[in-house]
């Protein structure tokens, strides 16, 4: 008898993250080997009306595929599966891998190919744009050995977070997204990190639930040339299967002219992969009150309570600031106080504090209000 927990995680995705239509193509795309939740995704499609179509991968062929791949065979691959997502009106991605660092040895040459002959057309540009979609981790023992926690305790975690209301978070969402429409200036200080920049014009987002489960950000772009200062992240984060701590970036209007890590050429050579790439493309404000600390899963760290990403590479064509690249590499900084604390002013007023808001009008976005 299957999880009742994965049968309204499947009903959710299909119903409300990207609202099948009936008569609509709907791809799932899982990585891993979990099939429990596929087979009930691809059910809910068909009691919906709409048409299922199925990718299955595993990342360690995958990781054989981009080990002698070359440019021909990665621009052949990415007009075959870019014709297809072009016929598609929705998109599910599942991922479940059972090692992070599956790609980590991977020439770091082949994998700045793939972002940008693959990656960038078929998903960044095509399914982004162009589809309604929703991008989902399932969880498994290597999730929870991330989290430092038991697999069963993670995925207790797991459909705690990611079966959360996200319409009642929808509702809450809605002040913080007006209020970025109407700002100019943001300044985010904390330790290691003063930085200024401007959003005016750009318009904001929110996210509870249609484009990732789990959710939990409103996000915006800075403009271009306007980010100056330092900021230093304290997330621990994965990029193409290699483990980057203690990232900081100082900016001269709008690029990014220090970087240091753990790995600083590496993360240099990232940064180079284009002129798009040491600019910013997102700014956003994560608050899911059951997230709390990093696990190395984008998914689940872009959204941390009292967190905020800054992200360098393609910006979103919804807050466009006009930035493009074949990367776009969130990277997170919690400011509550166990992580060190900080504050975000819009317009020279205090708005959030040690990761809680401290205006009225955002107060329902606080960890006790969205429970």
């Amino acid at each position: 008898m299957m999880d009742p927990r994965i049968q309204k995680l499947a009903k959710n995705l299909v119903s409300y993250s990207v609202n099948v239509q009936p008569g609509e193509n709907v791809l799932v795309e899982m990585i891993g080997s979990e099939r429990d939740l596929i087979k009930a995704v691809v059910e809910e499609i068909g009691k919906a009306g709409g048409h299922a179509f199925v990718q299955l991968t595993d990342r360690t062929v995958l990781r054989s595929m981009l080990k002698y791949a070359t440019r021909e065979s990665l621009q052949t691959w990415a007009e075959i599966d870019l014709n297809r997502m072009k016929q598609m009106d929705g998109y599910i991605g599942i991922r479940a891998g059972e090692n992070v660092n599956d790609l980590s040895d991977i020439p770091e040459e082949n994998m700045k190919l793939y972002n940008s002959l693959y990656s960038h057309p078929v998903h960044s540009e095509q399914r982004v744009k162009h589809t309604k979609w929703v991008v989902l981790r399932y969880p498994n023992a290597s999730m929870a050995q991330l989290a430092n926690v038991s697999t069963e305790a993670f995925e207790d975690f797991y459909f705690q977070v990611c079966n959360l209301d996200y319409a009642k978070m929808d509702r809450a969402q809605d002040a913080l997204a007006d209020l970025m429409r109407r700002t100019d200036k943001v300044h985010i200080s904390g330790t290691g990190t003063d930085i200024t920049f401007s959003i005016k014009g750009i318009g904001a987002e929110k996210c509870s639930g249609q484009k990732n489960i789990p959710d939990g950000e409103v996000y915006s772009a800075p403009i271009r040339d306007s980010v100056n200062g330092t900021i230093s992240y304290n997330a621990a984060t994965l990029y193409n299967g290699i483990t980057f701590e203690n990232v900081k970036f100082t900016f001269e209007n709008g690029k990014i002219v220090e970087a240091s890590s753990n790995d600083t050429v590496r993360l240099n050579d990232i940064l180079d992969s284009d002129d798009g790439a040491r600019h910013i493309g997102e700014f956003a404000i994560g608050f899911n009150p059951y997230i709390l600390h990093p696990m190395k899963d984008i998914l689940f760290d872009e959204k941390i309570a009292g967190s905020l990403h800054f992200t360098p590479g393609q910006a979103y064509e919804e807050t466009d600031n006009g930035n493009r690249s074949s990367i776009h590499w969130d990277l997170v900084l919690i400011q509550r106080p166990e992580y060190g604390g900080g504050e975000i002013y819009f317009d020279d007023i205090l708005i959030r504090k040690d990761g809680l808001f401290v205006i009225p009008e955002l107060e329902g976005l606080n960890p006790e209000n969205l429970k």
